[in-house]
């Protein structure tokens, strides 16, 4: 079935069939000659498929509105129940992606390794093994637990293909966390020198230089190594003041409607990587109008609590959507729609959003210099961060009587945490206020144990039913795609 374009309210698009999970190899594998078309083939090596529906509405950043746009890829999350189905948008949906970006990458690698002159293919292999140790990446965070040193040597993780398919149902192993992210480790690492930004037409929308070396720093802040999550930071983004969002100054000449068209732009400064998925979560702006999502409870305590230390008053666009008053930062744009053909009026909605920004990276290394002691340095970054995100101030000169010190952020929690506890914690209320609707909230939640209640509204608007998943809770990892098992891999997370 095809929609028009001005249908929005369910898009089912399903994915490969069960046994097919880790996906056939490219139908162009046989005419990989030349760097070329290795690189057209790496167009497919990012994941097509969109976490930030399930990931939101897992986190604390949803809530139940009592009523609004019905979808199960949004209600089943917020649950914590599996959702039924591959669709998009859905967690099996996304496992897929994952696994046909694996494939992609692979096949990419066996054509550079394979080529009578690799040498003209280092930027293509650096790519491929980027972008698969990404795919891994994702993969390992969503359906395993986080890593633990102590732990992560007998946590199950999840199978770290290195090589095409060949045969059908081919047997895997999970592994452990710790076999994942020394694979991942290892291809970051080989492949992130390789990379040559010239190489692309459109950069955005691949791992170069510099979302590579973000990608580094947030595997390293995962992986509690603070020192390398420092250095691959200040390679990422040497200079953080003019590569932020200019909230309160170019952003503010967008106003709410025009806003979501420039966020995700490929000329925006801060957006470092960027995909389009198949995904109705951005159009016709389902994220908002979703029942399970943003209340206005909610909004207030995102925003309203971090600002306190500060005494200004944000400059994010804020607003609310339809008669039920849906709060809403309106920065995923709405309208991405691909026709069927140009001269048909029907298609497919999807949805540019952005894996990695400046943003995320300043707030890595001001996490990692917090446990590192050097809460001066990490005050200092934030403060340039606020100094984009506060009305009335000049970025890059906040002003003294707003500006971040330690006997402030200590005063914000009542002087009962150290200056480390206090910063690491503030930081991860500027982090949930910054990716708000972005699917953001839930990897800090995974990282911290933090708990996370849902309350259900029953007749009369009262809560008829609460679910409450905890540091140790299983459902807090997500059920592995019921063809798994036609592979050799038992779930253990359900």
């Amino acid at each position: 079935m095809k929609y028009t374009p001005g249908f929005y309210l369910l898009l089912l698009m399903l994915m490969s069939s069960c046994n097919k999970y880790l996906e056939k190899e490219p139908d162009n594998r046989a005419k990989l000659t030349d760097p070329a078309k290795v690189s057209q083939l790496l167009a497919s090596a990012y994941p097509l498929g969109n976490y930030m529906p399930f990931a939101e509405a897992m986190s604390d950043n949803a809530g139940d509105k009592g009523s609004g746009e019905a979808d199960v890829t949004n209600s089943a999350p917020y649950a914590f129940e599996n959702v039924p189905n591959s669709e998009q948008d859905s967690p099996d949906y996304y496992w897929h992606a994952c696994y046909t970006a694996i494939a992609s990458a692979n096949q990419a690698l066996e054509a550079c390794n394979q080529a009578a002159n690799p040498e003209d293919y280092q930027s293509q292999k650096g790519e491929a093994l980027v972008a698969r140790a990404y795919a891994h990446f994702m993969l390992v965070t969503f359906y395993a637990k986080p890593y633990d040193a102590a732990t992560a040597a007998s946590n199950p993780g999840v199978p770290y293909v290195t090589e095409p398919e060949t045969v059908v149902n081919k047997q895997y192993s999970r592994g452990t966390v710790a076999d994942v992210y020394e694979n991942i480790e290892k291809d970051l690492l080989e492949g992130l020198p390789l990379l040559d930004d010239a190489s692309y037409k459109v950069p955005r929308y691949h791992f170069t230089r510099s979302a590579a070396n973000a990608f580094a720093s947030r595997f390293y802040l995962y992986k509690k190594d603070y020192e390398k999550t420092v250095q691959y930071a200040n390679a990422a983004v040497p200079d953080f003041l003019p590569n932020l969002r200019p909230w309160n100054t170019t952003y503010q000449t967008y106003g709410i409607n025009n806003l979501p068209s420039e966020y995700q732009k490929t000329t925006e400064p801060a957006n470092l990587l960027l995909v389009t998925p198949s995904s109705i979560y951005n159009y016709a702006l389902n994220y908002v109008r979703y029942r399970y999502a943003l209340t206005p409870a909610i909004m207030s305590d995102v925003f309203d609590v971090p600002l306190e230390v500060t005494g200004g008053e944000w400059a994010y666009i804020t607003g609310f959507v339809g008669s039920q008053r849906n709060p809403a930062v309106p920065k995923l744009n709405y309208t991405d729609f691909a026709l069927d053909n140009p001269t048909s009026d029907f298609g497919l909605p999807y949805g540019t959003i952005c894996l990695f920004t400046t943003e995320e990276v300043l707030f890595n290394k001001a996490e990692a210099n917090a446990y590192l002691g050097n809460y001066n340095g990490a005050i200092n970054d934030l403060n340039i961060f606020l100094s984009t995100r506060l009305t009335g101030v000049t970025p890059g000169s906040i002003p003294a009587n707003m500006a971040l010190t330690q006997s402030k952020i200590r005063l914000h929690y009542n002087n009962t945490l150290s200056i480390q506890d206090a910063l690491v914690k503030y930081i991860l209320e500027l982090r949930r206020l910054e990716f708000v609707h972005e699917g953001m909230r839930w990897f800090d939640i995974l990282r911290y144990g933090l708990t996370v209640t849902h309350d259900f509204i029953g007749a009369g608007g009262a809560v008829a039913n609460t679910v409450e998943i905890g540091p140790d809770d299983k459902l807090r990892q997500l059920k592995l795609p019921d063809g798994v098992k036609l592979s050799g891999i038992t779930d253990l997370n359900r």
